[in-house]
């Protein structure tokens, strides 16, 4: 367990704060961040403003004063998210990449579940934190992963036509005038490009069918140089490509493009190693130019690898994937790659279950936006301190190996909290900011590494 009182951890915890602050450019602003975020990393079952308020002031009289400046610093003031947010992603992504390049950038999005419709960007929709159709908040997020760490860089709020095309709604969530109705894919591709200007380590951008679908989404990739591996439907028409020739044959479904492959064309791939045993299924790869109404000639379009998944207990295969990797990409890595976006649903339980990312309270734009930044802040400093216990010169040591297996975990249960001496309230900087053992995502497993494949038998395929 980490020693919260470690002296090199608190002025490090310090010096963060005082980089943040730089930021913020305001002695007010600088001491409420501290405050709050403090509240968003200590204890505390409610993590929205008034409670992290009255946690932070020692005597009841000073909470209101307290909660006051918070809601303001959250609410109003006129703080860059931008800059906040590429501040910190930049402090944890420098001992990450130490350590291990970066491999990929992932998108994903998120549900914020509420029970009324006042909350900025509410509405009935899908959202897989639940499940189902639910009333909720939709966060697109950007990350940002080497092979055993994911940091979160960026978030946006998607926004549906019922508030942006609705002046009462806007002004009541003060949604800025230059924001309009954008896609998920397009707020993807937003951050993307801000990642890209901030000079982020580029990887290879993941996504599923929400955002690969998109045929706008990929060529905007593409047209940044980026290579991507992104879901998409079985409906998704594409010409495969056949022998040394490329010889094109007629465009077919991805799905039916499937089952004429063959049984024998699936092999058995693991790529990682689970809580109890060995994740694996089945794949097939093949070169394939895809089709759709875009203007471009067939024979301009670029080959792709097209990696199908046969789930063990599927009667057919269901998964579809389009990547620009080179043609000897092996399909091992491939599988690993795509595989490697489990690791955001993990980053989002940590956010949520124990940084507060979905306690805030605000019903507005800027507030949402903010708190999220916050947030952000809280998560680069935990996998920066984290990386830190685990450098490069000891990685390698088959002790410190073993150690990290077993202390595999996600933050939760993990954040050990001291209450800070004398509680100096709003004027203190961040009392001493805890460190977590490495998380389950945070291990290289041999299951992450290139794997026999096994052809498969048609009885298993049955």
């Amino acid at each position: 367990m980490i020693d919260t009182k470690d002296a090199t951890v608190q002025q490090r915890a310090q010096d963060y704060v005082s980089l943040i602050g730089n930021v913020l450019a305001n002695k007010k602003r600088r001491e409420c961040f501290a405050v709050y975020a403090f509240g968003l990393i200590g204890d505390g079952e409610r993590k929205s403003v008034e409670p992290i308020a009255a946690r932070a002031c020692g005597d009841p009289q000073d909470a209101d004063p307290a909660h006051q400046r918070l809601l303001h610093f959250v609410g109003e003031s006129a703080w860059s998210d931008r800059e906040v947010r590429r501040t910190a992603a930049q402090y944890a992504i420098a001992p990450m990449v130490k350590r291990q390049p970066v491999e990929a950038w992932i998108v994903d999005d998120t549900g914020f579940l509420k029970q009324g419709k006042h909350s900025v960007g509410v509405q009935r929709q899908y959202t897989g934190s639940a499940g189902k159709i639910t009333n909720c908040q939709l966060g697109v997020s950007l990350g940002v992963a080497t092979r055993t760490e994911h940091l979160p860089v960026d978030f946006e709020l998607y926004l549906p036509h019922c508030w942006t095309d609705d002046p009462i709604r806007r002004r009541e969530g003060q949604i800025p005038d230059h924001i309009g109705f954008r896609t998920k894919p397009q707020l993807a591709m937003a951050m993307i490009r801000r990642a890209i200007a901030d000079g982020l380590p580029r990887g290879v951008v993941l996504a599923d069918v929400a955002y690969g679908n998109s045929s706008r989404f990929r060529a905007d990739l593409r047209a940044q140089n980026l290579d991507y591996a992104v879901g998409v439907e079985g409906s998704t028409k594409v010409w495969p490509v056949r022998g040394p020739k490329k010889r094109r044959g007629k465009a077919i479904s991805v799905g039916e493009l499937a089952m004429a492959m063959g049984i024998r064309s699936y092999r058995k791939v693991t790529w990682r190693q689970g809580s109890k045993e060995p994740l694996w299924s089945w794949f097939a790869a093949c070169r394939v130019v895809v089709c759709h109404a875009d203007g471009t000639p067939p024979a301009r379009r670029r080959e792709e690898w097209l990696l199908i998944e046969w789930l063990p207990d599927e009667s057919a295969p269901t998964k579809f994937t389009l990547s620009t990797l080179p043609r000897k990409t092996p399909m091992r890595r491939l599988v690993r790659l795509v595989k490697e976006r489990w690791r955001t649903e993990r980053m989002y339980e940590d956010l949520k279950g124990e940084l507060g990312l979905d306690h805030f309270e605000g019903r507005r734009f800027r507030g949402w936006h903010h708190h999220v930044s916050v947030a952000l802040c809280c998560y680069a400093f935990l996998v920066a301190e984290q990386v830190r216990r685990f450098p490069p010169s000891t990685r390698r040591s088959q002790r410190n190996h073993a150690q990290r297996r077993a202390a595999r975990a996600a933050f939760r249960g993990l954040i050990h909290h001291g209450s800070p001496a004398g509680r100096q309230g709003n004027r203190a900087l961040a009392p001493a900011v805890p460190v977590v053992s490495p998380r389950a995502d945070a291990i290289s497993d041999p299951g992450l590494h290139p794997v026999a494949q096994t052809a498969v038998t048609p009885n298993l395929m049955q």
